[in-house]
């Protein structure tokens, strides 16, 4: 199955064009939606290390049950088309996700398929086994908090990606901080949706 107008679809003069769209365009303020904290660190040449940290006001076994959902978190996570569970060689846990992103009159997608390790209830890790960049790595950290502070789980979670020369890493960096604080505050209004009393 193909996906048109993906990211290494686009020539040289686009991508710079949709990265200077991209700076002009990016006035969310990370840390102030829900909490939610960013962070990037960069490894090796192109690879980029993005984490995103939440506290929500749920157990832990409530969250987990939200994240290992495969097969229904596109119905609530924002510019995840598809998201569904496939068949493992060995038995495993596999899903294959397309995420689509508007920007101005350009539609993106990009695809993987990612093998997901369950360690319950404090982490899920993947690693992408087949897709649309070179590397795709990482994982959910789920933390039980429970002090004078707050009650709850701090959910955490870390990527390491490494985008192919034909996506500009710059734009690509921009548009996963951004979909992380998306993402993490679309968590915590599925919980609110399925927990809150």
């Amino acid at each position: 199955m193909t996906y048109p107008n993906r990211l290494t679809d686009m020539d040289a003069d686009m991508q710079e064009e949709m990265e200077f769209l991209a700076e002009e365009l990016d006035q969310v303020s990370l840390d102030d939606q829900h909490n939610v904290v960013v962070s990037t660190d960069r490894a090796e040449g192109r690879e980029r290390q993005i984490s995103a940290r939440i506290h929500l006001p749920y157990s832990v076994e409530q969250v987990w049950q939200i994240l290992t959902d495969y097969d229904r978190l596109a119905d609530f996570i924002p510019n995840l088309s598809t998201s569904k569970r496939i068949e493992h060689p060995t038995g495993g846990i596999r899903i294959e996700q397309v995420g689509t992103q508007a920007l101005l009159r350009f539609k993106f997608c990009a695809r993987v398929v990612l093998d997901m390790v369950e360690q319950f209830p404090h982490q899920i890790g993947f690693t992408m086994v087949e897709g649309d960049f070179k590397s795709f790595r990482g994982c959910w950290s789920l933390q039980s908090i429970d002090n004078t502070e707050a009650i709850g789980t701090e959910l955490c979670y870390t990527v390491s990606i490494l985008p192919p020369r034909t996506m500009p890493v710059g734009l690509i960096e921009r548009k996963l901080k951004n979909g992380l604080v998306l993402n993490m505050t679309a968590i915590r209004q599925r919980a609110d949706q399925l927990f809150k009393i």
